[in-house]
């Protein structure tokens, strides 16, 4: 079955290329960072204006923890500021915070942070913000299966009933940055049957402008459901 692409409702991205952004410019890997964060906040209000119901980003991946003890400490400042500064935004707004993956896993202050910023948008409305922290798609998918599994039946439903996106929308469209070609274990299921976008724009380079690029193109797209 072949269906006009229309709006895309939910978007995800992949947020590729803070390192080799400050290496091209001579900086350190921690200000490459710094402007991602500051990219995230630009797609977040763009988010609103292009009418999404749900925008998802890669922030944290279950592998991430293998990076240099260091990075790893600038990654988890960077996302405290941000929930600190950018809270009161996001409540203004009508946007909703939601989390996937363990994020119980990072520190005490941390772990505290995302619960006052999860209870401060909770009774919000408007466009979804949901953040992969300490997410794996493998491991997503594994720990549905076994509470499927408890529930009496593994099947394709009751495994998207136990995933950690099961209160999003269907995702529509999965943005990767940076020129990679790759999914990296990022909403393995959910992108089934999703279009893919890839650029080549460094993440803190990416705009509100390159998000209206890529969604221009989705909705010139056909989507094929496994039909001609």
């Amino acid at each position: 079955m072949n269906m006009p692409a229309a709006s895309a409702k939910h978007v995800a991205i992949i947020m590729d290329g803070n390192g080799r952004w400050a290496k091209k410019r001579m900086l350190p890997r921690a200000v490459g960072h710094q402007r991602g964060v500051e990219a995230v906040r630009r797609l977040v209000r763009g988010a609103r204006e292009f009418g999404l119901e749900a925008l998802t980003i890669y922030a944290f991946s279950t592998e991430n923890w293998q990076r240099p003890e260091e990075e790893v400490s600038d990654l988890m400042g960077l996302m405290k500021k941000f929930i600190i500064s950018d809270l009161e935004e996001m409540a203004e707004n009508d946007i909703r915070l939601r989390i996937i993956g363990d994020y119980k896993a990072f520190s005490a202050d941390v772990v505290k942070l995302i619960e006052d910023a999860l209870a401060r948008t909770a009774g919000n409305s408007g466009t979804i913000l949901a953040v992969a922290l300490n997410y794996g798609s493998l491991d997503e998918i594994a720990r549905a299966a076994a509470r499927a599994a408890q529930a009496g039946a593994i099947t394709a439903d009751s495994i998207e009933a136990h995933l950690d996106t099961a209160e999003l929308p269907p995702l529509d469209l999965l943005i990767r940055t940076s020129g990679e070609v790759r999914l990296s274990n990022f909403l393995l299921w959910q992108a089934a049957y999703a279009e893919l976008y890839f650029t080549d724009v460094l993440w803190p380079d990416f705009t509100a402008d390159h998000l209206k690029q890529a969604l221009e193109e989705f909705s010139g797209r056909e989507r094929r459901y496994g039909g001609r």
